[in-house]
């Protein structure tokens, strides 16, 4: 059974200013089969922050033919215009470069979402609006022992997460995907232990893992049923330290 470590690298919770900002499609590129990378700039990215691997931000969707309405903060918080607001997403900031304006959005594409249609059909030019990042968790690159667990829709959060670790990190990555097309999505990723299992699968391996007493971190998300399951018998059959051990559910099953 792990005992909980000493905490000099706990991870430590930033608040961010909340911001709307319309932003344009500058670029877009097909990474895989099921993932669309999407460049996009404005002025208005000045003073935009990102400075957690899985941090969110709430990007709104235009219907076809009909302007974007910024809202307004206010003393008495967000104000939007009248009429229905604009469907909305969570996205993970893949990239952003100050010097240019730019945000960089990994879109996995599936059938029947709004998201992904729009990611579908944008072009160069095109404009859309996001709002936030509202707050971080910068979490430590430095623990000797990492796991990240997820789908799909997790891995440009973990993409971000392994560009950033330190080379004497060897991760360890369980992705629950059955589709080979996706594989070389994660293929820059040439220091990281990655399986691509099945949600069986993985849910023997983290029983069968062999976590060290201290200095690690897990990382686990995906579908909100499948994340606490996993989560719960994680923490459950290791003893971990709750500290150390992030879940967060990115969808849910209708």
């Amino acid at each position: 059974m792990a005992i909980k470590q000493n905490k000099p690298k706990r991870p430590e919770r930033v608040m961010n200013e909340l911001k709307f900002r319309e932003l344009v499609v500058k670029s877009k590129e097909i990474i895989v089969s099921c993932f669309y990378r999407i460049v996009l700039t404005s002025e208005q990215l000045a003073g935009f922050s990102s400075s957690g691997f899985d941090d969110h931000v709430k990007v709104f969707f235009p219907e076809p033919g009909k302007p974007l309405a910024l809202p307004k903060m206010t003393d008495e918080g967000i104000v939007w215009p009248e009429g229905p607001r604009p469907a909305s997403r969570d996205y993970t900031p893949l990239a952003f470069d100050a010097e240019r304006n730019e945000l960089t959005i990994d879109f996995f594409i599936h059938d029947g979402g709004i998201a992904s249609d729009w990611a579908k059909a944008a072009t160069v030019g095109d404009t859309l609006m996001i709002g936030g990042p509202r707050g971080s968790l910068v979490i430590p690159t430095d623990y000797a022992w990492q796991l990240y667990v997820c789908d799909e829709t997790g891995l440009p959060a973990v993409l971000r997460r392994l560009r950033s670790l330190p080379d004497n990190i060897t991760p360890q990555v369980l992705v629950n995907c059955s589709q080979p097309q996706t594989q070389p999505y994660l293929s820059e990723c040439a220091h990281a232990s990655i399986e691509w299992l099945d949600s069986k699968s993985i849910a023997a391996k983290l029983h069968s893992l062999t976590i060290p007493a201290e200095d690690y971190f897990v990382w686990i998300t995906g579908e909100g049923e499948e994340v606490k399951q996993l989560s719960d018998n994680l923490l459950a059959s290791h003893g971990l330290d709750t500290d150390y051990v992030r879940a967060a559910a990115y969808w849910h099953k209708k």
